[in-house]
């Protein structure tokens, strides 16, 4: 899945979410591999770690596919609906655990989109009307953006075994 080159050419929809598990795979290897205290580590002055940004985007996955794509109360959502905070990792969880819940809410995204049509729209408090494509093209963006976080954490990290 590394190469987002890959997969050039078919329906947009193919294309859309091809594109969307590149970039949910590429902010998996940024924590792949990393010690549990150099996954955790804050090397910027905001609460960014790379093990957070994953947890940010298992909450992202639920808040956009299970609450506004699928409707569901928060009650019903695979894990904490809980916004910022979602950057925050509890002492409990490992780098394992928390790629597991990102898959896992990747998962049911894929399922709870495969029967929608990219032209159909929901209501978000905040952003009014959306449309599956929409929400597609947000959480590629979104991940891409949270993946090269990772990709410069990851670095500072691996600069750090070399000196």
């Amino acid at each position: 899945m590394k190469n987002p080159t890959r997969t050039t050419d078919g329906p947009e929809r193919q294309l859309l979410e091809y594109m969307l598990d590149h970039t949910r795979a590429e902010l998996i290897d940024t924590v792949s591999g990393l010690s549990e205290t150099e996954a955790r580590r804050r090397l910027v002055p905001s609460m960014t770690t790379p093990i957070g940004l994953v947890k940010h985007a298992a909450f992202a996955e639920r808040n956009w596919f299970q609450r506004v794509l699928a409707g569901l109360p928060d009650s019903e959502c695979d894990g904490a609906m809980v916004g910022e905070a979602s950057f925050v990792v509890g002492d409990d969880e490992t780098v394992a655990d928390v790629i597991a819940e990102f898959e896992r809410a990747s998962a049911r995204a894929r399922t709870i989109a495969a029967d929608i049509d990219l032209d159909a729209i929901r209501q978000h408090p905040l952003f009014g009307t959306v449309s599956l494509r929409w929400i597609y093209l947000l959480m590629i963006q979104e991940f891409a953006r949270h993946a090269g976080h990772g990709d410069i954490l990851r670095e500072q990290t691996d600069a750090a075994h070399r000196t």
